[in-house]
């Protein structure tokens, strides 16, 4: 018998409606726990961590990453694998932040919730609830089906740093444009093995520190001097998120090229993404882009928003040499990115 941690952070997945003030208010995990009594038909051993009060995914931030790592180092040993409820809005961004910080993770960490509270007639938080903790709990030749971190939602099991909310009204809320999902769910599950990252040779190592001195900037047509120079001029600054046209293009007058210039001349890191949720970057395929790449913008390649800052928050948190710091960001860590190559 598989024995999993369900760690319960929050979110819609454990809301009610209140009557007094109509509206929705968190609820315990008892309250879960009796709504889902096919819990204890699976066969799974399975033991409950709370965070009291419960949090809205609106308030997660990198000391909660923080602490969620730390749960599971603690009991790494003690259970087979983890299920995290968690809010939909911000799930994209710990999976991805815990993918990064779990390195040599070889149990399964899933990341799961709804769109309807688990007390509503319609709700998906029963079936979204009870496959993670399936696919949590399935073994093959003694190994497990997915030693990575997940998001699992309306039948889709995902790549966490992959994935991506793009829905808030359907029940299929997720999903992962420049990587297939890991399994299927049917009336079996159907594994994806070929897609899967290979089981780690090494001990579980818990990175814990992750810089926050990071900004974002999105370009749009008609993006003035005052707005960039404003954003980039933000106190401690070593990292940008430049959220770009297309394949990496973005603004050529000189002014906005010379704004850039300035923050990396000061050794911040500029990491260039498309505003596409699909597709990748690809410096210098475009003159709009030639620019970027010679004043020491780095690509983003293929990356998430999600995964781009909170890769760039952990990276930064290695304290390595820029040098060291552009190597690790535009390489595949945790299966985040697929390189160009030539």
């Amino acid at each position: 018998m598989s024995k999993i941690l369900i760690i319960y952070t929050g979110g819609t997945v454990g809301m009610i409606f209140d009557e007094k003030t109509k509206a929705l208010r968190p609820i315990g995990f008892n309250e879960i726990r009796n709504n889902l009594p096919e819990l204890y038909r699976m066969g799974i051993d399975f033991y409950v961590y709370t965070f009291n009060p419960p949090i809205d995914s609106s308030d997660m931030h990198p000391e909660i990453w923080v602490e969620l790592a730390s749960i599971i180092e603690d009991r790494y040993d003690r259970y087979d694998g983890f299920v995290i409820l968690h809010g939909s809005d911000t799930m994209a961004f710990t999976a991805s932040a815990l993918s990064f910080m779990l390195e040599n993770l070889s149990k399964p960490v899933i990341l799961t919730g709804s769109q309807l509270p688990i007390g509503k007639i319609r709700t998906d938080a029963k079936e979204n609830i009870i496959t993670a903790m399936e696919i949590a709990a399935t073994r093959q030749n003694g190994h497990v089906m997915v030693p990575e971190v997940c998001i699992y939602f309306d039948f889709s099991l995902f790549r966490g740093n992959r994935s991506k909310k793009y829905n808030a009204e359907k029940f299929e809320a997720f999903y992962s444009m420049n990587y297939p999902p890991l399994a299927e769910a049917g009336i079996d599950i159907k594994y994806k093995r070929e897609s899967v990252l290979p089981h780690p040779h090494q001990p579980l190592k818990v990175h814990k520190h992750l810089d926050d001195n990071v900004t974002v900037l999105k370009v749009f047509p008609g993006i003035t001097r005052k707005c960039v120079e404003a954003t980039l001029s933000v106190p401690g600054l070593k990292g940008v998120i430049l959220e770009t046209f297309g394949n990496g293009n973005a603004n050529t007058q000189p002014w906005f090229i010379e704004s850039l210039k300035k923050v990396i001349d000061k050794g911040a890191i500029v990491i260039d993404i498309t505003q596409c949720d699909g597709g990748s970057v690809e410096l210098g395929k475009y003159e709009t882009s030639q620019y970027l790449k010679e004043i020491g913008v780095i690509s983003g390649h293929d990356m998430t928003f999600e995964a781009a800052i909170t890769k760039l928050m952990f990276v930064l948190g290695q304290e390595l040499s820029q040098e060291d710091t552009k190597r690790l960001i535009e390489q595949p860590l945790r299966g985040e990115l697929t390189p160009i190559t030539d």
